[in-house]
């Protein structure tokens, strides 16, 4: 039987009063309840694990402070064989932050698939998740078209954090799917033959 897949749940706001964790957990518990998927699931909160913003000129280290805050958030995306990337939209966009953390890894990224949650107002976040695709295809990701979105994501869970809409539920057990067959599809491409960007 193959090995679980490590599947790391990246939050991408850092706002405060934030509704983030909220959305994080409740798709963390939907991927850990697959068993048939067999999922290994590490949230990596960037309120929790701040990463630098200033970064080195091109082509030199970044700087010891910078490197301890790395320490805390590199190896685990390095890790991973899929990820899911949570995220609010500011602005049409998404977070700075969610961005910066994706702009200091590289190899990370490679030849690994991504499936979005995203929130928000009328579009469910679904303008940043657009802009997120472009920008991971960059970094040789390979994201997943089936996604998650809450359109006014404030009633849209009860007190104890469950989707109320059923169809969310489907919807994330689709995304899981499609993401965890990419993700043994290309890991088992990357250890017959490794993965050159």
């Amino acid at each position: 039987m193959p090995a679980p897949l490590r599947l790391a749940v990246l939050v991408g706001s850092t706002r405060e009063g934030r509704f983030a964790p909220v959305v994080a957990q409740w798709i963390r518990d939907r991927a850990a309840a697959r068993d048939d998927l067999r999922f290994d699931v590490d949230v990596v909160d960037l309120v929790e694990t701040p990463l630098p913003t200033v970064f080195p000129a091109f082509g030199q280290p970044p700087a010891a402070d910078s490197v301890a805050l790395l320490a805390e958030v590199s190896p685990r995306l390095a890790a991973a064989d899929a990820f899911v990337i949570v995220t609010p939209e500011y602005n049409h966009s998404f977070p700075a932050a969610l961005k910066n953390a994706i702009d200091w890894h590289g190899p990370e990224w490679q030849a690994k698939p991504v499936g979005f949650v995203s929130y928000g107002g009328l579009s469910g976040g679904l303008r940043a998740v657009e802009q997120l695709r472009v920008v991971l295809a960059e970094l040789h990701a390979v994201t997943v078209r089936d996604t998650v979105s809450f359109h006014g994501h404030w009633d849209k869970f009860d007190a104890d954090g469950g989707a109320i809409d059923p169809a969310a539920n489907d919807a994330a057990d689709t995304m899981l799917d499609r993401l965890a067959w990419w993700a043994h599809a290309l890991r088992d491409a990357k250890a017959a033959h490794p993965y050159a960007a």
